[in-house]
């Protein structure tokens, strides 16, 4: 005998841009009928929500713990670029994503990472050229071409760029886009090489242009870069023409919220509910083809119940008709999982990381809150012995990326803005090849935090004099294979140690992850040396 679960409510259709009361019937994982009519029941039922570009690496956790979390806010899919964990392990990094996602109800729609490293002046574990891309986008587990971060590759046409493009197109997958900053003419080049989607913008005009070019737009609110408020109001005369997105959101974040925040935040500056909704379901359901239901006959029974339009609690999530949360409360089960990982690096001095100091001014990368860019500024340094060192009265600190992959001197610049007072942070989650990065006022600390992630094998530390806290992520560096809700607590308690050194970042860890970022302006720092990102060449400190 065939089971039929039936559930009523106000049902939010973004297909015909209507709500109406009725109930839905659900028969081997579809939706099998749909019927209208009066029901008592006041709460309403909507699609599933989607996050239409997301690193699920960046959570820390493996796909499977972060489905765990992403359930109780009513997500029931995720667009995935899982160049993190490429960008260590390879071809195999993004099959174990997909192999894992695979173990949990939930849908996950990987992309093949273009920029594997991001730019060739970084260490990586791995290298995707283009006979690596085709052999992704072979794959009907691979939806689309990840983010096209090499933008000066696109618009200078070069040659391998140019061919995962059109191996892209040859089999029919959509491209992503990031192009921070670019705007006019350059953007629409970008945009007529076949690339669709950028969530790189940081302000209307910037996404305006993009939109004028034939691209949607990504608005991004992660836990490090966040641009909802400044591109929020596309929705009054563009909401066919973006997505929501997290992009980097970390564990603890996670468990607070995921993209129904960003519906709830919109419905409250007074946007429609109904195209708020449609803006992350509908939208990324058709640009990338997702398999993914929208509360229409036939389709998978992928949806939400919430209960009202303006407070947006959601109440119950199914993924293919199966219950997978409640009340907050997360359904689906952790499974066991490998934890692969490559890293090589040695323990490190204090004699390691010295800055000579070959001029009277030096160049300082300046961090902001809550963005991925940077600024340069220039500042005479402190001197001992002709040697520049940390100065925490004017918040100039040292900043070092090293070498994971294979032993290496590290690299070794400066930063404003960390407002560290004392102690170091340290972490292998480093876009976008996950070397080791540090930031820190005395070297003491600075190696010491460096040392132990060398000791784990990856992860993220602190240290306070004789105080040292980590939290070891044994996949590929990046990822633990923990429990989800016990790394989103243990993740909490070192961000709060972190901020009890000084700074006033949000996210710290997360802004420091960025710092090593090249493709980013204006000033980074690789493995290999400090970076301009305007003239997209090394420079010096001083």
């Amino acid at each position: 005998m065939k089971t039929i679960k039936k559930i009523s409510g106000n049902i939010v259709d973004v297909v015909n841009d209507e709500i109406y009361q009725g109930t839905i019937f659900i028969e081997n994982n579809k939706i099998s009928d749909i019927k209208i009519g009066k029901t008592d029941c006041k709460n309403y039922i909507l699609p599933g929500l989607i996050d239409a570009h997301v690193h699920v690496e960046s959570s820390m956790l493996i796909p499977s713990e972060f489905a765990r979390l992403a359930v109780t806010h009513g997500t029931v899919a995720s667009v995935s670029d899982p160049h993190e964990i490429a960008n260590v392990l390879g071809i195999d990094g993004v099959k174990y994503m997909i192999d894992n996602g695979k173990k949990v109800p939930f849908k996950f729609f990987f992309g093949a990472p273009s920029c594997v490293p991001a730019t060739p002046f970084e260490t990586s574990g791995a290298i995707l050229g283009p006979d690596e891309i085709e052999k992704l986008l072979k794959l009907d587990d691979i939806k689309y071409l990840a983010e096209m971060m090499n933008f000066p590759g696109v618009l200078f046409k070069d040659e391998n760029v140019i061919k995962k493009i059109n191996i892209a197109k040859k089999y029919n997958k959509v491209v992503d886009g990031h192009a921070p900053g670019l705007k006019g003419e350059d953007a629409a080049k970008y945009a007529a090489a076949g690339i669709s989607t950028d969530h790189e913008c940081f302000t209307i005009e910037e996404a305006l242009d993009k939109i004028k070019a034939g691209m949607l737009i990504e608005i991004r609110e992660g836990s490090a870069a966040k641009n909802f408020e400044a591109l929020v109001d596309l929705i009054k005369d563009y909401p066919d023409k973006i997505m929501f997105c997290s992009d980097d959101k970390h564990p603890n974040d996670l468990v607070k919220g995921h993209i129904n925040s960003l519906i709830k935040r919109s419905i409250n500056k007074g946007f429609d509910p109904l195209t708020v909704i449609k803006i992350c379901t509908y939208n990324p359901v058709k640009h990338y083809n997702l398999e993914v239901g929208l509360l229409q006959k036939n389709d998978f029974a992928d949806f939400i119940i919430v209960d009202d339009l303006k407070n947006f609690n959601v109440l119950k999530t199914y993924i293919n008709g199966e219950k997978v949360a409640e009340n907050n409360i997360s359904l689906i089960d952790s499974v066991n999982e490998s934890t692969p990982n490559l890293f090589n690096a040695s323990e490190i001095s204090e004699d390691d990381i010295q800055i000579k100091a070959e001029s009277d001014t030096a160049k300082v990368i300046k961090a902001f809150d809550g963005q991925l860019i940077t600024e340069e500024i220039d500042i005479k340094p402190k001197v001992v012995n002709n040697y520049i060192q940390c100065d925490t009265d004017n918040d100039i600190l040292k900043i070092v990326v090293m070498n994971r992959y294979s032993k290496a001197k590290p690299s070794v610049a400066l930063i404003n803005n960390f407002s560290l007072k004392k102690g170091a942070i340290a972490s292998t989650v480093a876009h976008d090849s996950h070397n080791i990065i540090a930031v820190g006022t005395s070297d003491k600390d600075i190696v010491k935090a460096i040392n132990i992630l060398v000791k784990n094998k990856g992860g993220i530390s602190l240290v306070n004099d004789n105080e040292e806290i980590s939290l070891p992520l044994p996949v590929a560096g990046i990822m633990s294979n923990k429990d989800a809700y016990y790394i989103a607590e243990k993740y909490e308690d070192i961000d709060r140690k972190a901020k009890e050194l000084g700074t006033k970042l949000s996210a710290p860890y997360m802004t420091l992850s960025f710092m090593a970022l090249l493709v980013i302006p204006e000033l980074k720092l690789s493995d290999k040396g400090l970076f301009d990102g305007k003239k997209f060449e090394f420079t010096s400190v001083c």
